[in-house]
């Protein structure tokens, strides 16, 4: 899967998303992410991206023709006839959750797009935006770190990304529970004993317990999710 970020700070996202699970995989090829340098297209000899919105209001505008000449950039390279998906990071679009990221780990192609200031150009969105997204309801000072949090998220339902297939199956939100407790080594901790149930050996016994779990933890943590999984049953 390769993913494509428009940005001024490309830096920023390369250093961000190459460690971890996402940069073994991309040394593996099972991902390609590149972050290209809106600034790098504008027409300006002073690399300006950004100007005053008409008729008037605080803070400034990223300009339609860098930003769309950096799409048309990644376009050219991509060399296909069917348009892929462009997701503008911004707190108006639809909340991010798990199953979308499930559902844009299907293509082949995903472009970000990460605005600063006080947003882009709407004719330039108009134009090559087919996504809008939020990870939340509040305000950052750019796209990046939010492309960054859906790039990892995403990419961790790609075939070949984690190296234990049930871990990207069995993690919160795969069935809209959170995930159970865990523990580990030793067996006893500050007078904190591991449940009986986990050393017993006994699986059946082990999963029972873990879905109870996960059931009394996503009721009491996110009475939301828990009303959604009662729907389902």
């Amino acid at each position: 899967m390769n993913f494509h970020i428009l940005t001024l700070f490309p830096e920023m996202v390369e250093q961000g998303l190459n460690t971890s699970i996402i940069g073994r995989a991309c040394e593996k090829g099972t991902l390609s992410i590149s972050a290209v340098n809106i600034r790098d297209y504008t027409l300006d000899k002073h690399k300006k991206v950004d100007d005053y919105p008409y008729g008037g209001g605080a803070g400034m505008l990223m300009q339609a023709q860098p930003v769309y000449d950096a799409y048309l950039y990644v376009m050219e390279k991509l060399k296909t006839k069917q348009r892929p998906r462009v997701i503008y990071v911004t707190p108006q679009g639809k909340v991010f959750n798990q199953s979308m990221a499930r559902e844009m780990a299907l293509e082949q192609d995903l472009i970000f797009l990460c605005g600063h200031y006080e947003g882009i150009d709407e004719r330039v969105l108009e134009e090559i935006v087919t996504d809008y997204v939020s990870i939340g309801d509040y305000v950052l000072t750019g796209g990046e770190l939010a492309a960054m949090v859906m790039i990892d998220s995403i990419s961790r339902m790609v075939p070949g990304v984690l190296s234990n297939k049930e871990s990207g199956e069995t993690e919160s939100f795969s069935s809209d529970l959170l995930e159970h407790p865990h523990y580990t080594r030793p067996e006893e901790w500050r007078g904190k004993k591991v449940p009986e149930v986990l050393l017993s050996g006994h699986h059946k016994n082990i999963e029972k317990w873990r879905l109870e779990q996960s059931i009394e933890r996503t009721k009491s943590r996110r009475p939301d999710l828990y009303q959604k999984y009662l729907s389902n049953q």
